[in-house]
């Protein structure tokens, strides 16, 4: 069953919503807005997660916050402040993270940028909230923005410490596995052409490739170009509007958490495509 759109999650969060004691000036609609890819089941989660977090506060209403508190959670688990960090590695993850969050701002098919945090989370030691535009097909270019994205931590650490870190693992199997499916599913290399190697019927039983190990190396070849590609636009990015980088990373180690309001307010207004 495919996931709700944002109509049906709407929907879904008024239904949850209706024993609820809620802030006045709650938007509702605002919510489904904030949870592209959730379930009902996890629309559900969050409206008992806020409830809860209300309560604990003994507020008399649940407020935006603690819905915005209650899908941070779910999405990234909880919040570990009391986890110690050396000061060389917080500052490492804090420009990580402003890699990410300057690199997304300056490219406009890239994912705006909600949150950013190096408050430790679940497994993470620093993460970055965005919201998807919910496409139903994606072009190669905007593929192409949100792949320079998400190597932009790596640039980042690249830059300002000349060396990397292993604080790139997650970003670095979404990015290579973004790129294979560029290449061997979605034809968007001229290289190998336009040809998929994606089966909708393979149940998970078929063990041989279904091409010859010259095309899958002129593969790994064009993956690589897609990476390095992506590499050279996240650092044009970053060397070219480097000041805001730089100040953005040090608010971050000042506050912990900034927001989408930080960055206008150190880019000025995002500029879309």
């Amino acid at each position: 069953m495919d996931l709700p759109e944002l109509k049906d999650r709407d929907e879904i969060f008024k239904v949850h919503l209706k024993d609820l004691k809620l802030d006045p000036q709650l938007d509702t609609s605002f919510l489904a807005q904030q949870t592209p890819g959730f379930s009902g089941a996890d629309i559900a989660n969050v409206c008992n997660e806020a409830a809860l977090i209300a309560a604990r506060y003994n507020k008399k209403f649940v407020e935006r916050q603690d819905f915005m508190d209650a899908i941070d959670r779910i999405v990234g688990g909880l919040e570990r402040k009391s986890k110690i960090i050396p000061p060389n590695e917080k500052k490492t993850i804090a420009y990580h993270e402003a890699g990410h969050a300057t690199v997304s701002w300056f490219l406009p098919n890239a994912n705006p940028l909600l949150k950013v945090t190096i408050i430790p989370r679940g497994k993470a030691l620093g993460a970055a909230w965005y919201l998807p535009e919910e496409r139903q097909i994606t072009t190669k270019e905007q593929m192409m923005d949100e792949l320079a994205s998400l190597i932009g931590g790596r640039v980042a650490e690249e830059i300002v410490n000349k060396k990397v870190s292993s604080g790139a693992l997650n970003d670095l199997e979404r990015l290579t596995k973004q790129a294979y499916a560029m290449v061997a599913y979605y034809g968007m290399s001229d290289a190998v052409g336009n040809v998929s190697y994606y089966d909708s019927q393979d149940q998970g039983y078929n063990f041989n490739k279904p091409f010859s190990e010259k095309t899958a190396e002129l593969i790994d070849v064009e993956v690589k170009n897609i990476i390095n590609q992506a590499h050279r636009m996240a650092r044009k990015v970053l060397e070219d509007h480097f000041e805001g980088f730089n100040e953005l990373a040090k608010l971050l180690l000042e506050k912990e958490v900034i927001f989408t309001e930080d960055l206008e307010r150190t880019f000025g207004p995002r500029v879309k495509e």
